[in-house]
């Protein structure tokens, strides 16, 4: 009895056990969204330094205490404009996700709740969409309406949304015939009362994981849309942009382009282990 005692742990202390435990990737996925929220309200925390001011004199400046990002053509600090960049990034994907996921919604309600002919003329306009390459159909927008933050929130938006709108219209298919729902039907609840307060929620709640991580992707595919001089335009300081401005330097100042390029894939990469926590701790499987 006594070696069985000390093979196994009391309850208390499995419990114990459990609450030590550190979940890495996610907390540390969480800081520095942390910290890019902060940086895209309050800049000036992290820096003094003007993103557009031009110093000729300490043009190409490797990382140093100085400027530890380096310098650009112009003399102008990386640092600061990677720092300052983070709200026009991080604007355009909440704008872009958000923009997408109204006309999913859109789309999704129409499809689910609008009868088998608008169902299929819904059915029919994301097979059209789908047939685009998201990329192609953002470059084509732009291509009409022009370059700047605006049309490349909506190229952006627009390329996401065809995704996101077949992923909620299964959802509402899926929901609209669940008990709850019948049982708001049943005792006269209006018909937008049941949509608003019972469908939509019990639909969207799985596409939350979906949207944090959509918001990284729409940041991806708005900086390679400036990349391409498509986007905000030099000298904005917006990740995508600076990319394209120093694509021409890469050889000889790897700092230009290493930096934002960073920031990109790490706000990418910490969107996704949060929103794959997120779903983990929503359905239950973290201890």
């Amino acid at each position: 009895m006594s070696a069985l005692t000390l093979e196994t742990p009391l309850p208390g202390a499995r419990v114990q056990r459990r609450a030590r435990q550190v979940h890495l990737g996610p907390l540390l996925a969480l800081l520095f969204l942390a910290f890019l929220i902060i940086a895209a309200l309050l800049p000036q925390l992290f820096t003094h330094t003007d993103p557009l001011a031009i110093v000729p004199r300490d043009a190409f400046h490797p990382p140093g205490w100085a400027h530890w990002f380096g310098t650009d053509q112009s003399g102008r600090d990386i640092y600061s404009r990677v720092i300052y960049g983070t709200r026009q990034s991080l604007f355009i994907g909440l704008a872009a996700t958000a923009l997408a996921m109204s006309i999913a919604i859109t789309l999704g309600l129409l499809g689910g709740l609008g009868g088998a002919r608008l169902d299929r003329g819904v059915s029919w306009l994301l097979e059209i969409l789908f047939a685009f390459p998201s990329l192609v159909l953002a470059l084509l927008f732009v291509a009409i309406f022009g370059s700047g933050i605006g049309p490349l929130i909506i190229a952006t938006g627009l390329g996401a949304a065809p995704g996101y709108a077949r992923m909620v219209r299964g959802q509402v298919l899926a929901v609209r015939n669940a008990g709850y729902i019948e049982a708001a039907v049943a005792l006269g609840h209006p018909t937008r009362r049941v949509i608003l307060r019972q469908l939509l929620p019990n639909a969207m709640r799985p596409l939350i994981v979906t949207l944090t991580m959509g918001v990284g992707q729409a940041i991806v595919w708005a900086s390679a849309l400036s990349f391409l001089g498509l986007g905000a335009q030099p000298p904005a300081p917006e990740w995508g942009t600076m990319l394209s401005m120093g694509r021409d330097f890469v050889a000889n100042a790897w700092w230009l382009t290493f930096f934002p390029g960073l920031f990109i894939v790490l706000t990418t990469l910490s969107t996704t282990v949060a929103g794959r926590y997120l779903q983990k701790r929503l359905e239950g499987r973290l201890s």
